[in-house]
C-alpha cells in the first residue's frame, strides 16, 4: 500500500508509504494520493486534510530508480484530457506521462476545496517540492531539508513550476542556480514555510493546527482557499507553468538528442550524490 489514510476527528491524515525509498513518487503512488483526497473531499466529516510521509523523510521525489518505478504501467487519466502514454515515443510518451502525472495531478490537488497541510520531515527534494507546494500551508520539523536539484539534468525545475511564487524570483533562483539544499529556517524566512518546530512536536504542532482550522465554517474555507488560489494566477502563476512546462520538455528533447537520456545521463544515485 503506498499511500495509507485515516481519519482523526475532523482530520483525514493522508500519508505516502514507501519509506524504503524515501517515499519517492512512482504513478501508483500518484493515483493512490488522488483517490485519498478524493475520499477525503467527498467526507461531510473532513474539513482538514494533512499530506504526510512514513519513516525519516517526506519525500525524496520523482521514482527514477527504484524496483517500483513505473513509467510503463498505464492508469485511469484523471487530471487531463489526453492519450494514454504507453506504446508510445520519445516527446510524445514523456510530454503526455508527465502532463498528467505530475503537472495535471499537482494543479487538480491545488484546487481541493478543503484546506490541506504538509507535514514535512527530512528529505523535501524535487517531486517531493510539488507534493507540499500543493498544500495551503507547510508545517516543517527543524531536520526538514529543501532542495530542487535538477538543472544537474539540465531542465529548469520541477513540472510543477511554483518557484518564483512560493520562494521569489531570486530565491527560486539560487535554489535553480546552486542545486543547494535548504534548510526549513531558511525556507521560513523566504515565506515557503509556514511554521518550523522540533521534530518531537511536528505532529502534534500540525494537529493544533488543523484543529484551530477545523473550527472555521467549511464553505467559508473553501472560498477564502479559491480567492487565494485565483489571486495566485492572475499574478500569472498558471500560465507561467504552462510556459515552463515547455521549457521542461524542450530539455528533456535536448538531453535524448546530446546524452545518453532525457534526464542527461543522471540516475537516483548520481543525483543523491551530487546533492549531498
Amino acid at each position: 500500500m503506498t499511500v495509507s489514510y485515516e481519519r482523526r476527528d475532523a482530520v483525514a491524515v493522508v500519508t505516502m508509504n514507501r519509506p524504503e525509498y524515501r517515499n519517492a513518487q512512482n504513478s501508483a503512488m500518484t493515483y493512490a494520493l488522488d483517490e485519498a483526497f478524493t475520499r477525503a473531499v467527498n467526507d461531510d466529516e473532513v474539513k482538514v486534510i494533512v499530506l504526510a510521509g512514513a519513516g525519516d523523510h517526506f519525500s525524496a521525489g520523482h521514482d527514477i530508480g527504484s524496483p517500483g518505478r513505473d513509467v510503463d504501467v498505464s492508469f485511469e487519466r484523471k487530471a487531463v484530457m489526453w492519450w494514454d502514454h504507453v506504446d508510445r515515443e520519445g516527446g510524445d510518451l514523456r510530454f503526455a506521462r508527465e502532463m498528467e502525472v505530475y503537472l495535471g495531478m499537482c494543479r487538480r490537488w491545488r484546487e481541493i476545496p478543503k484546506p490541506t497541510i504538509a507535514m514535512v520531515q527530512g528529505a523535501c527534494v524535487a517531486g517531493g517540492l510539488m507534493l507540499a507546494w500543493v498544500c495551503d500551508l507547510i508545517v516543517a520539523a527543524e531536520d526538514a531539508f529543501f532542495a530542487d536539484p535538477v538543472v544537474r539534468m539540465g531542465i529548469p525545475g520541477v513540472e510543477y513550476f511554483a518557484h518564483p511564487w512560493v520562494l521569489g524570483p531570486r530565491a527560486a533562483k539560487e535554489v535553480l542556480f546552486t542545486g543547494d539544499r535548504f534548510s526549513a529556517q531558511r525556507a521560513y524566512e523566504w515565506g515557503m514555510v509556514s511554521r518550523v518546530v522540533p521534530r518531537s512536536e511536528l505532529e502534534s504542532s500540525v494537529f493544533q493546527l488543523a484543529g484551530r482550522i477545523s473550527a472555521m465554517p467549511r464553505f467559508g474555507l473553501a472560498l477564502a482557499k479559491k480567492a487565494v488560489n485565483q489571486s495566485e494566477d492572475l499574478m500569472g502563476l498558471r500560465a507561467g507553468m504552462d510556459s515552463v512546462f515547455g521549457l521542461h520538455h524542450f530539455a528533456h528533447a535536448h538531453n535524448a538528442e546530446v546524452s545518453t537520456d532525457a534526464l542527461g545521463g543522471m540516475d537516483a544515485r548520481a543525483m543523491k550524490k551530487a546533492s549531498s
